[in-house]
């Protein structure tokens, strides 16, 4: 295709631009990867041609430019149909990378359809947000065969901090799912925690302060727990999309015939954020929903020196 980047490297292609994908993007063309892009949004489209992609413009474009795609796409349903289109385009031997959060049936499912059409796919679902894919701070959850995840392991490593390659189809995504239902229990916990203590006229730093050194210490109290006092930040991870995660780990779950009411009381609490009119805010304004709640503000006093 005329104006399509030179085949002087390993030539990649990047399919949705959002908040992980333009940063991941972004990073692969400060590499000297020759990117073909594209997204739905112009406007995200846009800022990574003038980074220096080149626009794909559909899906079967991307995949007749690459030898590896990504795909860092918002669920399960988007992501089969778009690996369907990608497809028709890619050449024998071709890779897709899903980054997507997804359900473990989903990639097996897709992934037979790929290899029945003489390609390719990893999974690869992430942690380290918006801030981690521009600072090249991701962990990639990996799922596939070994052959397929070496050719694009040194990608990872460039994007990224860790690679933990954890088995076959699938277990990638399961993976994600118990890290993020480890880390969603442990902020709703903290919160629920804080609360209690400040119904009872207990300094919540002191508390913080207290809880690190002692058996209730967690990442969010050791890590994100000053986000309370912002609140309406631009969305690094979108309460919807927590929800989303939320319903696939319960889908497993029922698949696995493993018992998680725990994750079933956190899924109902971010739907309940969602009816509340938060889906679209950053996962830190769960804050809200338990001030609410409890009808008692959530405040730190300044930390010490």
């Amino acid at each position: 295709m005329a104006g399509a980047p030179e085949n002087d490297g390993l030539r990649i292609g990047f399919i949705g631009l959002g908040n992980i994908g333009s940063g991941m993007c972004a990073n692969l063309l400060a590499d000297g990867h020759p990117v073909t892009a594209f997204d739905v949004d112009p406007v995200r489209l846009a800022a990574q041609v003038d980074a220096g992609a080149y626009p794909g413009h559909d899906t079967r474009d991307v995949a007749e430019q690459a030898e590896i795609t990504f795909l860092s796409l918002p669920t399960p349903d988007i992501m089969a149909a778009v690996s369907e289109e990608w497809l028709t385009g890619a050449a024998p031997g071709s890779l897709l990378v899903d980054l997507t959060t997804n359900s473990p049936a989903t990639v097996r499912d897709v992934g037979r359809r790929l290899e029945a059409g003489g390609c390719h796919l990893v999974e690869a679902p992430l942690t380290g947000g918006a801030i981690g894919s521009r600072n090249r701070q991701l962990v990639f959850i990996v799922g596939g065969d070994p052959d397929q995840v070496a050719r694009v392991a040194p990608l990872f490593d460039s994007l990224g901090r860790a690679t933990f390659h954890l088995g076959g189809l699938g277990t990638g995504n399961v993976g994600k799912l118990v890290n993020s239902l480890m880390a969603f229990t442990t902020m709703w916990v903290s919160l629920e925690g804080l609360a209690l203590a400040a119904s009872n006229d207990i300094d919540l730093r002191q508390l913080v302060q207290m809880v690190r050194t002692s058996g209730g210490a967690s990442s969010y109290l050791d890590r994100r727990v000053d986000e309370i006092g912002t609140r309406g930040r631009p969305a690094d991870f979108a309460i919807e999309l927590a929800a989303k995660d939320a319903g696939l780990m319960l889908e497993v779950g029922r698949q696995s015939a493993v018992p998680l009411p725990v994750a079933s009381a956190v899924h109902q609490m971010l739907v309940y954020a969602k009816a509340q009119g938060l889906g679209n805010h950053d996962i830190s304004d769960l804050v809200e929903v338990m001030e609410r709640a409890a009808g008692i503000p959530l405040v730190l006093g300044p930390a010490e020196e």
